[in-house]
Formats: C-alpha cells, sequence, structure tokens
C-alpha cells in the first residue's frame, strides 16, 4: 500500500520496512498466532508467556492540543487507555484472558507536559485497570518509568509493556484458521455497558492521517510542536475542521471522535472464550493494517468480507477529507470493527449474543475460503458497490 497522503507524513501503514527487519527473527512456539508466544518462563511444560509492547502513537498529540485549548487534563486518561487497549487486544487474540502484567513508559517534554498531565495519565492506567476488574479481567500494575526526554520529543508518547503467562491448551493460534469458517466481527463504535461514552470508532490506528487531513491550518500555526518538522507544511493539518465542530452525521464533535478511547473487548472476548473455545479457530485485532490484517495470518485462504458494518462517520470524514483511495481506507482503519472470530458457523449466532450482552454489535462479516489463485493468501472487500482485492 503506497498511499502518498499517509507516507508524506512519515508514516508506514502496513510497517514494511518493519516486517523486513524482523524477517528472520524467531516467530515463538506458535509461528502462527497473533503475538509471539514464548517458552513459560517458569519452565512449565504445560504453559506459555507472551510479552507485548505498544502505544497510543501520534493520538496523544490530539490530547496535548485539547488539553492547551480547554484545560482540561482529564483527557488524558483516554490516552492511557489506548496504550493498554493496543497490548491487551492483542493479547486476547492468543488467548490470554486475565492476570496481565502492565508496564507503562511516559517520554515527555517537561517544558510543555506539566504534572497535571503526568497526574491524569498514570491515573488513567489505574483507573482503566479497576474497570476492568469488574468484569474479572485483571491487570497487575508493576509501575513503569516516565522520562523527561524533550531532546527528542516534543509533547508526550503514551507506551506500555504487557506480560502475560497462560496454559498451552489455552492458546488461540491463527494457523488454525481454515475454509469454512465465519468471520464474526464486533463493532468498533456504539457505547458499550462498560464505556462512558459513545464511542467514535477510531481507535489508535491512523491518527496522524486522521488529524492532518480533517483538523484546520490554525492548529499548525499555533502548536507547531505536535508535528514533525520534516512534513511537508502544505501536508500539516491541511482540513477545514476545529474540535468543537460537530462530526458530520453525528451527535459527537470531531475533537470528541478522534479522542475516542479505544474500545477493549476483553470481557467480551473472556466470557466468548470460557463458553466456545473449541468452536474458535483464529481471533484477530484489526489495527495496524486494518480490514485486511488478515492476509498476514494462515496459509493458502481467502478472506471474504462482503457483509461490513456501516461505515462510522469519523471514517467516512476522513475519506471524504482527504485523497486516501476508498481501496487504501480498508488498508489503515477498522472502519466499523475491529476484532474478529474467525469460527465455526454454528457458534456464529452464540457469540453474536454475548456481545450483544455488554451492548456491542456484533454480525458474520464475512467467511473463509481456499485460495485457488496462488500459494499466498487474499482478500476481498466488498463494500458500497466496491469490490476491492488484496493479494
Amino acid at each position: 500500500m503506497q498511499a502518498e497522503s499517509y507516507l508524506s507524513r512519515g508514516v508506514s501503514p502496513t510497517k514494511e520496512d518493519v516486517h523486513k527487519a524482523i524477517k528472520s527473527q524467531s516467530k515463538g512456539i506458535f509461528p502462527g498466532a497473533f503475538c509471539k508466544i514464548l517458552e513459560d518462563h517458569i519452565g512449565d511444560p504445560e504453559y506459555c508467556s507472551a510479552m507485548h509492547a505498544d502505544g497510543a502513537g501520534t493520538k496523544s498529540t490530539l490530547a496535548y492540543i485539547y488539553y492547551k485549548e480547554n484545560g482540561d487534563a482529564s483527557v488524558f486518561r483516554g490516552i492511557s487507555q489506548d496504550s493498554l487497549v493496543m497490548n491487551v487486544d492483542d493479547l486476547l487474540c492468543i488467548g490470554a484472558v486475565e492476570n496481565f502484567i502492565v508496564s507503562n513508559t511516559i517520554g515527555r517534554n517537561a517544558h510543555r507536559v506539566d504534572a497535571a498531565i503526568l497526574k491524569e495519565l498514570i491515573e488513567g492506567y489505574s483507573s482503566f485497570a479497576d474497570d476492568m476488574a469488574k468484569y474479572n479481567v485483571h491487570m497487575i500494575m508493576a509501575g513503569g518509568e516516565t522520562a523527561d526526554i524533550g531532546d527528542l520529543v516534543s509533547t508526550v508518547v503514551v507506551d506500555s509493556t504487557i506480560y502475560v503467562r497462560l496454559p498451552r491448551k489455552n492458546v488461540i493460534s491463527c494457523e488454525n484458521i481454515r475454509p469454512g469458517n465465519v468471520i464474526v466481527g464486533l463493532s468498533s463504535s456504539g457505547k458499550a455497558i462498560y464505556e462512558d461514552s459513545e464511542n467514535s470508532g477510531i481507535g489508535s490506528n491512523g491518527l496522524t492521517a486522521a488529524r492532518h487531513v480533517v483538523l484546520c491550518k490554525d492548529y499548525a500555526q499555533r502548536y507547531p510542536e505536535t508535528f514533525s518538522n520534516t512534513i511537508d507544511f502544505h501536508k500539516v493539518y491541511c482540513g477545514k475542521y476545529r474540535f468543537e465542530d460537530l462530526l458530520p452525521g453525528s451527535t459527537q464533535t470531531v475533537g470528541q471522535a478522534l479522542l475516542s478511547p479505544t474500545r477493549t473487548y476483553a470481557p467480551v472476548v473472556k466470557e466468548v472464550l470460557s463458553k466456545y473455545f473449541n468452536s474458535i479457530h483464529g481471533m484477530i485485532h484489526c489495527t495496524g493494517g486494518g480490514q485486511v490484517k488478515c492476509k498476514s495470518f494462515g496459509k493458502k485462504l481467502h478472506y471474504i468480507k462482503d457483509n461490513l458494518f456501516k461505515t462510522p462517520p469519523i471514517f467516512e470524514l476522513i475519506k471524504n477529507e482527504s485523497d486516501i483511495k476508498p481501496k487504501e481506507m480498508y488498508q489503515i482503519f477498522n472502519m466499523g470493527h475491529r476484532m474478529e472470530f474467525y469460527c465455526d458457523p454454528e457458534a456464529a449466532n452464540e457469540i453474536i449474543g454475548v456481545a450483544k450482552k455488554y451492548n456491542i454489535d456484533a454480525k458474520i462479516v464475512g467467511r473463509v475460503e481456499e485460495n485457488t489463485a496462488g500459494d499466498g493468501n487474499k482478500v476481498t472487500i466488498m463494500s458500497d458497490n466496491n469490490v476491492f482485492e488484496y493479494v
């Protein structure tokens, strides 16, 4: 994927250079799993472990602008949640659903990111863990590092690392995805019972493109610290919207939509796996790579997604305000659902029912067939009278 509007802002949506760099690295003891899985560090042959690192990405700069405009540092609690969920929900895809050991890393420019922001970030980690504990998803906060690195960071970087240990018999590996599976997608938008407000569905992917194509140039002039000086100034905040403007087709403002905390599916996944584990052949978190993320998993598979959710307003806005081609939108953003179960057809309605208990819309969004056209995998997306193929 070579989306000029994305690459020109210094971001690679498919991270092809990263994949090349790690190509020769060990893929762990379950090579087809969504995350790298290691031998149990204690040495128990019936267990395994995983350590995962991720963060909120450039979404933290949006929170920074919001804070400078409104003086409300509590917006950074959502950034802590973004950082945690990007790790937790990846680990859900290998079957890990409890006892996550969390370390956080905050790198800031102390001249711009003050004590009020740090307080909200740190408390944001803890409050999210407390909220999840109500649904029997337990996180152990192991502390972390706050570094003043103004020579490297203009505002703030919010990252997390999570370690988890689980029985090998509970592992979900995407190498088991097979022809005949249906794909159950869980919506990324709406308001789950464990969320405080409506979620736009944006998550924490593609925010560099989103904020620059949607927000107006005034933010570039007033907050030059929120973008890289290596980007062509014409590509910076070149939209027409302000934070307080109403998002077309929504009751949210543009700022609320862009800053919606990344939804976790942990309570849903924990219940689904406790009841229907034997019917689940794989799980995929549609983050980097969007709806084409699945292409990297399994062998000789044709992923067909022909019943997607209606595209949420935030993605329609990004598409309408940018030169990102419709086909490329599905490689950058989740476009309406961010968690996928690959399962036996007879289990689909049961999984959908569990999701709906948590007020999360879910449905069969597609199916898996054999790829008869080559040795690799293929993805076909049918949406809005368009057919997009990725090989």
